[in-house]
């Protein structure tokens, strides 16, 4: 094999598989020239020659996804910026990060109370319509018209919401749980934090529950944090092209990602009144990075969200006393007392769940694949989402037409109990599960009295919302996970508890509906999304019941590792799916024994000290890299084979050419340039094709200097370090870019956190 080909040497055969193996899924390199560097010239009759370079070429899927600047990079602006910094600007920016979490806890709540009062006005109105029309027409055995008219009303709002997440932005579907979970491990997913993104969502969400999709509001709340926390924070609207001049030094990925983290647990806090859980679900599903500064911002900006949500909900509810602490409002729980010789019976409910959960995001999977080939076009994805709120309907209205499930007044869970064929003084339980918001049927079916439904009602049901909730997500709607997943558990964690009175009756004395829904509940969502420490700590916030942890833990853990056995959570299933390069917690298991030669990228476009203008325009245009090592001349006076003294962003060059930062006219700017250019771009740096730049300064009579605007100290490892190694730096430095140099400093290659991942 010619050495112009080949990957690297290696000195024996066990070293030869273990690459092969390693990189069997990666891109097949190939060697050819470019017009930034010198092409490859190896003399083919020696074998033992390393590449000058081979081309670790990037899937064009893939290259939507971009790594975050989160290493700050301490040029000689940088550092000119922080002589001018006083003691008590220092104390006035630690102020402001304060200041700042406080809105972000208080815009978060009221964006989360301005979407339930629509959902709850909006739904009552909806649900005693469909009450009347039930009534009047059950009377003449004609009950099309009532299906008619709930059809009607499922399809008018979710086709408003469909039409504004595939119109306006696509990116608002689904919980957005998954997008900001990318953003916080270091990517930056396109559109993700920006205000239209918050407003389609908001609308989208109460459009969607109050059509009646399996779905609820909790999960995109998350989402709606992390962009008032991004769009807060910046002092500035790129949409609406308005420049406060405030927070000018919060305008980079470091600050803003912080930021983004206690925006994403003020969500949490909102949804289920659970600071403490907001703060471990960012640290467990989300953020990368951690200080203790960080920690406490984030638990203020939290306990900020859930108080005042709970005091305007509270207030708006005419009640005397807090008692709505979150969006998801499980209603007061009495004690749970539990016998020990429960626990084998939580924990198989946890398998239950585990597996359930498991074969749920399968099913998912493969749905939303098919999707992502058959349903493009913008008005099929709106055509998916009508017929499924029909779907809905029609399910919701077979099910309490053919189910005579009469249970007397008095029990009745719901605002608008529906007597349709029970004898006077009685409602149809089967039709209350269906008359109200998924968050209302929840919240009965832990706290209806035992009895309340027959175990037809709950089996059907089951059956039903399962495949239900299955197909709505991945719709063009704005949706969560989290309200039917506990729907589902819920309902079948009071079936579990009717046959096992059924089958030991004296265990009556024990078994509660409502304590079985609530394990039952638990064992589903921690099957379907994974999550252990941060779902119990919410869990247990949201009910109040201290002593009942230890049956909920048990289940969420049995919950997780069943399900492990056969997939990931939905929320990895989908990053996986979208391709997005997360880095995981460990390196993945074939690159243990790797080392940076065998996954770095190259050939590297590097640029010298001094470059003209034509030369940094071409790299531009023609390559799709972020970073760009600036090295001194090569042996042969080359940019191949030079000496890496420094590393310049491709934002950085763009923002360089468009303000004619030159070296040629240096005396005009240069005493005067300072880094807040580079932030009042930030975070949509004008693109390369908007740069106008005439014929006279392309001609070579122009160049620039990365003197002043490069990173001097980039990081960088020699080309023998091990991947393992280089995956830990990577990571707990948050890095985007990292040069592999030779033992004499010369750049070989460059490491990115695509590199990590074998399906990139």
């Amino acid at each position: 094999m010619s050495p112009g080909v080949r990957l690297i040497d290696v000195d024996s055969s066990d070293e030869e598989n273990l690459l092969e193996e390693g990189v069997r899924n990666r891109r097949s390199p190939r060697n050819e020239p470019t017009d930034f560097n010198i092409p490859a010239t190896n003399d083919d009759d020696d074998d033992d020659v390393d590449p000058a370079f081979n081309l670790n070429r990037r899937s064009k899927e893939a290259s939507q996804y971009e790594s975050l600047d989160y290493d700050v990079c301490e040029n000689v602006l940088w550092r000119r910026d922080q002589t001018k910094i006083k003691p008590k600007f220092t104390v006035r920016k630690d102020f402001s990060r304060w200041v700042i979490s406080l809105q972000i806890g208080v815009c978060t709540a009221l964006v989360a109370c301005c979407i339930n009062i629509v959902i709850e006005e909006v739904s009552r109105l909806k649900y005693g319509f469909l009450k009347r029309q039930v009534d009047a027409n059950v009377l003449h055995g004609d009950l099309s018209i009532p299906y008619l008219y709930w059809s009607l009303l499922n399809l008018v709002p979710v086709v408003i919401g469909a039409t504004l997440v595939a119109y306006v932005e696509p990116v608002a579907a689904g919980s957005g749980i998954p997008q900001v979970k990318c953003y916080l491990n270091g990517v930056k997913v396109p559109r993700i934090v920006r205000i239209k993104t918050l407003a389609v969502k908001a609308v989208g969400v109460a459009t969607s529950v109050i059509g009646g999709l399996a779905g609820g509001k909790e999960g995109p709340m998350i989402h709606s944090g992390a962009v008032i926390a991004a769009g807060i924070s910046q002092g500035k609207s790129t949409t609406f092209r308005r420049d406060l001049k405030i927070l000018q030094h919060f305008r980079d990925d470091h600050e803003k990602r912080d930021f983004v983290v206690g925006g994403a647990a003020a969500g949490v806090a909102a949804a289920f009144g659970a600071p403490i859980g907001g703060i471990l679900f960012s640290l467990e599903e989300a953020a990368s990075f951690w200080n203790q500064s960080l920690i406490w911002r984030t638990f203020f900006a939290s306990i900020i969200s859930s108080f005042t949500l709970n005091i305007i909900l509270s207030a708006y509810h005419g009640l005397s006393s807090f008692r709505y602490r979150g969006l998801f409002n499980l209603g007061e729980f009495a004690p749970l007392p539990f016998e020990y010789y429960e626990l084998p019976i939580f924990m198989l409910m946890g398998v239950i769940g585990g597996c359930t959960g498991a074969l749920w995001n399968a099913l998912n999977s493969r749905l939303n694949m098919f999707r992502a080939h058959a349903i493009r076009q913008r008005w099929t994805k709106v055509l998916e989402a009508a017929f499924v709120a029909v779907l809905g309907a029609t399910f919701a209205c077979l099910m309490a037409y053919t189910i005579n499930d009469c249970r007397p007044l008095g029990n009745d869970p719901t605002e608008q109990p529906v007597q349709l064929f029970c004898q006077d003084n009685e409602y149809n339980a089967a039709a209350a599960l269906w008359f109200q918001t998924p968050e209302a049927t929840v919240k009965a079916l832990f706290h209806d009295p035992p009895g309340s439904h027959k175990i037809l009602t709950l089996a059907t049901f089951v059956l039903i919302y399962y495949p239900l909730s299955c197909v709505t997500y991945g719709l063009s709607v704005s949706l969560g996970i989290f309200i039917p997943t506990l729907l589902i558990g819920a309902a079948w964690g009071r079936l579990i508890a009717s046959f096992t009175v059924l089958a030991f009756p004296t265990s009556i004395a024990f078994v509660s509906p409502g304590k079985y829904a609530l394990i039952g509940a638990a064992a589903q969502l921690g099957g379907v999304v994974r999550m252990t420490l941060s779902l119990s700590v919410i869990l247990l916030e949201t009910t109040g019941n201290i002593g009942f942890i230890l049956p909920i833990i048990l289940t969420l853990m049995t919950a997780k590792w069943s399900g492990d056995y056969f997939n990931e959570g939905i929320y990895d299933t989908q990053i996986r799916t979208s391709r997005v390069p997360m880095l995981p917690w460990h390196v993945e298991p074939e690159y243990q024994n790797l080392s940076a030669r065998h996954i770095m990228a190259r050939p590297v476009v590097c640029v010298r000290t001094e470059e003209k203008v034509q030369y940094l325009l071409d790299i531009l245009k023609n390559t799709t890299h972020n970073g760009f090592p600036v090295v001194e001349d090569g042996d042969d006076g080359s940019r191949v084979n030079g000496r890496l003294i420094g590393l310049i962003l491709r934002s950085q060059l763009v923002v360089i050419l468009k303000r004619s930062f030159y070296v040629e006219s240096s005396r005009f700017w240069e005493s005067t340039v300072s880094i807040e250019a580079f932030r009042d771009e930030y975070p949509r740096y004008p693109a390369v094709e908007d740069l106008h730049v005439n014929e006279y300064k392309r001609s070579g009579s122009f160049s620039v200097n990365m003197n002043m605007f490069m990173n001097p100290s980039p990081y960088s490892v020699e080309e023998g370090t091990s991947v393992p190694r280089i995956f830990q730096l990577f990571r707990a430095l948050g890095l985007r870019h990292l040069v592999v140099v030779s033992s004499e400093n010369r750049v070989r290659g460059i490491i990115t956190r695509k590199d990590f991942l074998k399906h990139h």
